[in-house]
C-alpha cells in the first residue's frame, strides 16, 4: 500500500500558489518510486513510447509512438516554462532541452532498432 502523501499546492503568504500539478506530480513521483528526476524522464518516455504502441497496436517501426513521447515532452516542457515564467522566473532553456532529450532519447533508439534492423521483428 502506498504511504507516500500525494502533493498539495504550496501557498505563498498572499495565497498564490508557488508549484503546479505537473511538477508537484514529478516530486511526488521521485519520492514514491526514489528515482533521480533524470532516471524518471527516461522510465516515463519508454513507458509512452511503450504503451502508446501496444494500446494503438502501432508497430515499433512506426513514427506514431515516438511522436506520442515526443508531443508529451514538449507539452511537460512548456508547462514548466509558462509556470516558470509565470512565477517570475526565466526559462532556463538547456535544462529544458535536457528533459526533452532524457524523455526522447531511448526510445528513438528503439525506434531506430526497429525500422532499421532486425532485432525488434515479431
Amino acid at each position: 500500500m502506498c504511504t507516500t502523501p500525494a502533493p498539495t499546492s504550496r501557498r505563498s503568504a498572499a495565497g498564490s500558489e508557488q508549484v503546479s500539478a505537473i511538477p508537484e506530480g514529478k516530486t511526488w513521483l521521485i519520492q514514491l518510486l526514489g528515482l533521480p528526476k533524470d532516471a524518471l524522464q527516461i522510465y516515463l518516455g519508454l513507458i509512452i513510447f511503450l504503451l502508446s504502441a501496444a494500446l494503438c497496436r502501432w508497430p515499433l517501426r512506426s513514427w506514431k509512438p515516438l511522436a506520442t513521447v515526443a508531443v508529451a515532452a514538449l507539452l511537460v516542457e512548456a508547462w514548466d516554462i509558462v509556470d516558470t515564467a509565470r512565477f517570475g522566473g526565466s526559462p532556463l532553456w538547456a535544462r529544458n532541452w535536457h528533459h526533452v532529450w532524457n524523455t526522447c532519447f531511448w526510445p528513438a533508439v528503439l525506434f531506430l532498432l526497429a525500422r532499421y534492423t532486425g532485432m525488434l521483428k515479431r
